[in-house]
């Protein structure tokens, strides 16, 4: 277990439940089970607060906390391609997180391919809400 993963899920900040959220999207990762609860508010097209939830494993957990940081104060519209260029890089496309998302490079490397699904469950979570 890399242990830098393990420092980012251990940043649970925003591990939490919003009472009086805007926007809430679930989804269940089929191949493994982990689950992904996220809970937004949006105000003018801009994320104000976000709170994440899940029954899921490390890496999961990483990337939900690394997407939240993320998030915090940015409009929809450039969350919904952060979630674009994350499914891209694993599509084969390595450089478009080096390029435009500094933070994301701790967990979009190579040697976590492997565990695409559950990485992307939050992005894909997340997208739900942010590409209408």
């Amino acid at each position: 277990m890399d242990l830098e993963i393990l420092r980012i899920a251990s940043d649970n900040n925003n591990n939490k439940y919003i009472q009086n959220h805007t926007h809430h999207s679930k989804l269940k990762n089929p191949l493994c089970g982990d689950e992904m609860q996220i809970n937004l508010i949006i105000d003018e097209e801009r994320i104000i607060d976000f709170g994440y939830q899940g029954k899921c494993c490390v890496y999961c957990q990483a990337s939900a906390s690394l997407l939240s940081k993320i998030s915090i104060n940015k409009k929809k519209s450039k969350i919904n391609e952060l979630c674009d260029d994350a499914k891209s890089f694993f599509d084969g496309n390595s450089d478009i997180i080096k390029k435009k998302w500094k933070l994301m490079q701790k967990l979009f490397k190579s040697k976590n391919k492997a565990r695409k699904e559950c990485i992307l469950l939050p992005f894909k979570t997340v997208q739900k809400i942010v590409s209408d």
